[in-house]
């Protein structure tokens, strides 16, 4: 939180908002994304009937053991993807999942294949994703959905030594999570065996596709059985997405839970600056008020984030970092941090930008400006989750 010992040093709030952060702007910043589409109001929605499922977890027809502990994990009801794509998951078919993060999807591909497992020992998983986060992220939810269970999973990512990891795949583990870079390389160690994968998840495909991984997928897909399950999960459909879809699955049935785009419940403006010290000021100002209370900040290269994270830590601000130069584990310490609460600010390179389920995000701050319009729009969909209200604020020069 802020420091008020060094509030004699904030500049003065007596300005209007314009005053303060500039005026609006359509030309198109250094990037070629014009500034226009980074301004827009928030959408008064309209009020939504609570979703009513046709299932409950009792007749998807999991074993008991696992319904006992998706309840003891808070679920009540399913999810719309939940309830729609589970019954087809369990009935064998490949899948193709549309839907956004914090939907519940994960519960989707992992609660048929726990089910799976505990029917068959011989069962095998393997659950591409993009980021090392996410992949830790669906371990941890693995592990309370399989408390007590004969179930294991091995996570290969980068940013953590082979050791941990090739003693976890030598235990034969049912779920194997991972990126794609350390899955090759584990394959090619010889420390990977993908011939006996009867299930492949791909999760945040159109993710996977812009961090230019499609290579390393297919060659670790084309080590995998032709006759297993795929299930396909992606926000969107892009065409190189598409080719995936034709690529790894077969006679898929598609299942879309998108009823609205993300950016409908964020307030958007931008805050424009003359030079980087006024940039700083600006941030400075910002960051100290009350309606800031939990933000995420964006930078564009992993240097200028820590820079970034070390300056407002100076400032008297509670700050931590997440980008590709740190450990797995600093990044995983930095995001519980954030996510508990125990610090104010996340500044974070695009790493940070898909695939995490971060609570009551108050603001998204592009203090670089994103590459693209698709990646500014997953960046601004870390705030205004589950039907909260969230702002967005992009700096132009």
């Amino acid at each position: 939180m802020y420091n008020n010992t060094r509030t004699s040093k904030r500049p003065s709030l007596g300005r209007s908002r314009q005053q303060r952060f500039g005026r609006r702007s359509t030309s198109s910043g250094s990037n070629g994304v014009n500034q226009s589409l980074f301004i827009n109001k928030s959408a008064d929605l309209p009020v939504e009937l609570p979703y009513a499922p046709t299932h409950s977890f009792d007749d998807f027809g999991l074993n008991n053991q696992v319904v006992d502990r998706v309840i003891r994990h808070g679920y009540v009801t399913p999810t719309p993807i939940q309830d729609r794509a589970i019954p087809v998951v369990m009935a064998g078919s490949d899948v193709i999942g549309l839907a956004d993060t914090g939907t519940g999807k994960t519960a989707v591909f992992l609660l048929p294949l726990i089910h799976k497992m505990l029917s068959d020992r011989s069962q095998k998983a393997l659950i591409i994703v993009p980021t090392r986060e996410l992949a830790v992220q669906i371990d941890e939810e693995l592990k309370e959905f399989a408390y007590g269970l004969p179930i294991y999973s091995a996570v290969c990512i980068g940013g953590n030594g082979y050791g941990h990891q090739d003693r976890s795949l030598q235990r034969r583990p049912q779920f194997i999570i991972g990126t794609p870079g350390r899955l090759k390389d584990h394959f090619e160690r010889r420390t990977l065996h993908l011939s006996d994968v009867q299930n492949l998840v791909i999760d945040e495909a159109d993710r996977l596709v812009d961090m230019g991984f499609i290579k390393d997928i297919r060659m670790l897909v084309g080590k995998l059985p032709v006759n297993r399950q795929t299930l396909f999960f992606s926000a969107t459909m892009a065409p190189e997405v598409k080719n995936m879809v034709h690529s790894f699955l077969q006679s898929p049935q598609t299942i879309s839970v998108k009823k609205r785009e993300t950016s409908v419940n964020v307030d958007q403006d931008v805050i424009h600056f003359t030079d980087n010290f006024h940039k700083m000021t600006l941030l400075h100002e910002l960051l100290g008020t009350d309606e800031c209370k939990k933000v995420l900040i964006f930078g564009k290269t992993k240097h200028g984030v820590e820079r970034l994270c070390d300056a407002l830590i100076e400032r008297g601000f509670s700050a931590s970092s997440i980008h590709g130069n740190k450990s797995q584990s600093q990044r995983q310490r930095s995001l519980n941090e954030f996510k508990d609460n125990k610090t104010q600010i996340l500044v974070a390179t695009d790493v940070a930008a898909r695939g995490l389920d971060i609570p009551n995000v108050t603001h998204v701050i592009n203090f670089d400006l994103p590459q693209s319009y698709g990646d500014y729009i997953h960046r601004i969909g870390r705030t205004g989750r589950a039907d909260q209200k969230g702002k967005a604020l992009t700096f132009v020069q």
